[in-house]
């Protein structure tokens, strides 16, 4: 009898007990471009709303994200790419977050921090194929290219010169997100790619200077805006809610130490 009464206590004890919310995940899929940034934006927003985690996964490029968002299958989105009339026409939004400068780096191994326009060009070609021809190390240049619908390679052929009609060799590595293009060049001696600026860069490769402009360079002229967006038809006062701090000066003081120009609002 002692212990059926024990149990009974023990139950309503328990059932008195406050018990405390699990935080609810609002996840953002899409592009690699920006993707620091956005984490330590979203960190700081978990920090002041707890009750909602920000969680950032691994790139599966702005086209996943995109149908994601579109199936309703995830909330909010990452884009580094316009959206079509025929995503618009599902009712996808898009909300303007960042620009990014598009940056080209090398493998610490080549031996050299600056570039001409001309000589990048010349190397992407496949028309030079040794670092030692432009002032570097005797090492093979290996090239990492992103594939034809790569948003940073969109903007560098309507922003640098000579990039238009550039046709890059096929003597060459495709990265398709923007980690494995880092990690490419990363990895491999004498390796140069290109992709979406961001201050963590420099820790782990060589990013060079064009023309004597570094990316953050005033004059740089090749940068990507990065979007984030959300369905009319799903989106949730928790997702507004980020949309709007990330234009707050609190976010857009993370962007801008991070090395983007903030373009929310």
């Amino acid at each position: 009898m002692r212990t059926l009464v024990g149990l009974i206590c023990a139950a309503i004890v328990g059932f008195s007990l406050p018990t405390t919310a699990k935080a609810e995940e609002l996840r953002i899929v899409g592009t690699g471009d920006g993707v620091d940034i956005l984490r330590a934006v979203g960190e700081l927003y978990t920090q002041r709303n707890p009750q909602t985690t920000i969680v950032v996964p691994p790139s599966v490029g702005s086209g996943g994200g995109i149908l994601a968002v579109g199936s309703g299958q995830e909330i909010l989105g990452r884009i580094a790419r316009p959206l079509t009339d025929t995503e618009k026409a599902q009712g996808i939004v898009a909300v303007p977050f960042l620009k990014l400068p598009s940056a080209f780096y090398v493998h610490r191994s080549a031996g050299i921090s600056s570039l001409t326009g001309a000589q990048l060009r010349a190397i992407f070609a496949g028309n030079i194929e040794n670092w030692r021809e432009v002032g570097g190390n005797d090492l093979r240049v290996r090239v990492v290219r992103r594939e034809d619908r790569d948003s940073t390679l969109l903007v560098l052929r309507a922003t640098m010169p000579g990039w238009d009609n550039l046709v890059i060799t096929d003597k060459s590595k495709t990265a398709f997100t923007t980690q494995e293009g880092i990690e490419s060049v990363r990895d491999v001696e004498g390796a140069i790619g290109w992709g979406p600026y961001s201050t963590s860069l420099p820790e782990q490769i060589v990013v060079l200077s064009v023309d004597g402009l570094f990316p953050t360079d005033e004059g740089y002229p090749s940068a990507n805006t990065i979007e984030l967006i959300y369905n009319e038809k799903t989106v949730t006062p928790e997702a507004r809610d980020f949309l709007a701090f990330i234009s707050s000066p609190e976010a857009r003081e993370i962007v801008r130490r991070m090395g983007g120009v903030p373009t929310a609002k």
